[in-house]
């Protein structure tokens, strides 16, 4: 990464749950859920396959609205940013996808594609910029919706599995990209199965299980005495029922 950035934000708004649940087809997914999140942290949401981890991104993200119970920031909603497990690319060339997100965001055209160059340097796809963004590597794809969300400057980053499916050398390039945001003051809520990358990048860890809120806490507690048997056995990579 480049040199550091001055922060996007001073102060980041609490997002508060008050026993919010999601029901499908008659059939609870998640929930209820009392929780809040607060401060300018690195939180993971981790549990087994099916735990509801995703779905809670999307509601707190407010790509979807909750069955019941309330979901409110305290304060103006903030700036948001999500980048998926899969990212959605637009079928143009990588800087005609940043340059896009910023003519979205009522950026004057003359200076679109120079912060969209910038981006591109930042995120080290500098010498991609022609090509088709849907011909990307995984990584390179990643890497390019992590450069979109940063033009947006979000005050909150919404990251749902981001590397599940990466070499080691994309997932690191993750997981400084991921750092260099918090540095620059954004609230992190991450996804991720992965107990090792979760040691690294967590300073608390929400654990789900069968859309039931299990543990929160933070991240040296999590790791070295969880209070729940389902944790103790995700830590040991039993099975979780």
């Amino acid at each position: 990464m480049n040199d550091m950035p001055r922060r996007f934000v001073t102060e980041v708004p609490a997002l508060v749950l008050d026993g919010v649940g999601f029901t499908h087809r008659g059939q609870r997914l998640l929930g209820p859920l009392d929780l809040r999140l607060e401060g300018c942290r690195r939180t993971l949401v981790m549990g087994p396959n099916g735990a509801g981890k995703s779905l809670l991104m999307r509601l707190a993200h407010g790509l979807l609205t909750s069955s019941s119970g309330r979901l409110q920031w305290e304060g103006p909603t903030p700036r948001q940013a999500m980048v998926f497990q899969r990212p959605v690319m637009l079928k143009r060339s990588a800087l005609a996808n940043l340059t896009y997100a910023l003519a979205v965001n009522d950026i004057p055209r003359t200076r679109r594609r120079l912060l969209a160059r910038e981006a591109l340097e930042r995120f080290g796809l500098a010498a991609l910029e022609k090509r088709p963004a849907r011909v990307l590597s995984g990584g390179e794809q990643q890497r390019l919706a992590l450069a979109r969300a940063w033009l947006t400057r979000p005050e909150v980053l919404f990251l749902d599995e981001p590397t599940s499916a990466l070499d080691p050398a994309a997932i690191k390039a993750v997981e400084d990209a991921v750092l260099e945001f918090h540095a620059a003051g954004t609230r992190i809520v991450m996804s991720s199965h992965d107990l090792h990358q979760a040691r690294r990048l967590a300073d608390d860890v929400l654990f789900l299980n069968a859309g039931r809120l299990i543990e929160y806490t933070d991240a040296a507690t999590f790791f070295t005495a969880p209070s729940s048997r389902e944790a103790r056995a995700f830590i040991r990579g039993e099975l979780v029922l």
